[in-house]
């Protein structure tokens, strides 16, 4: 991410942007206020103008990418219909397109330790990228013999946790390692099985 400094009356934003470029270079907890204030071109008094403290900082961040996350997966979703298997694949994707297009807001949102309900808006917003899941999620399991339905919430922190999963030990924290399967062919086999056994696929499949 680029620096650009405050200008225009554009301050919070200016230090959102500021504190994401020292997010991805350094970490969510590798950097004070006066770093952030120092690339935003702003004296450290004029943090306090609208944020509290660094994590206040980093949690207006991470709302903002779970609005962007929410985006991305809804527009993935409605790319697959009418078909749900379509939309659920899709959406699954997305998370993994995420990561690659905005790193330094993944930071925010799940590796600085900062709460989802730390803000009304953080909450909101984390909120509104499950319900996508959770949609994709209940369209499909309608294709599922009620006997073997799972409820909806399991099965989406099912592949939330297998997409996180991949995410984290395949692409994020790994350096160096090398893997002969790249993390979007780890996340589409392991879902596969998944539906697999769910009666959605067939075996041969």
């Amino acid at each position: 991410m680029s620096k650009r400094g405050y200008h225009h009356g554009n301050l919070k934003q200016a230090l959102i942007d500021a504190a994401l470029t020292l997010i991805e270079t350094k970490g969510p907890t590798g950097f004070t206020l006066s770093e952030a204030s120092k690339t935003a071109g702003v004296t450290p008094a004029a943090v306090y103008r609208h944020f509290d403290g660094r994590e206040d900082l980093i949690a207006e961040a991470a709302r903002q990418g779970y609005g962007m996350f929410a985006d991305l997966m809804e527009f993935a979703y409605q790319s697959g219909h009418p078909s749900a298997m379509a939309a659920f694949t899709a959406t699954g994707r997305a998370y993994l397109a995420f990561l690659q297009k905005y790193p330094e807001h993944y930071i925010a949102m799940f590796e600085s330790s900062i709460s989802v309900n730390r803000t009304l808006g953080l909450a909101a917003a984390s909120k509104r990228a499950n319900d996508v899941l959770g949609k994709a999620v209940a369209n499909l399991s309608e294709h599922i013999h009620v006997e073997k339905r799972p409820p909806t919430s399991l099965f989406s922190a099912h592949i939330w946790a297998m997409s996180h999963g991949v995410v984290e030990l395949f692409t994020r924290n790994l350096p160096g390692r090398a893997f002969p399967f790249s993390p979007e062919d780890l996340l589409e086999t392991g879902i596969r099985i998944y539906l697999r056994g769910l009666g959605l696929i067939d075996a041969d499949d």
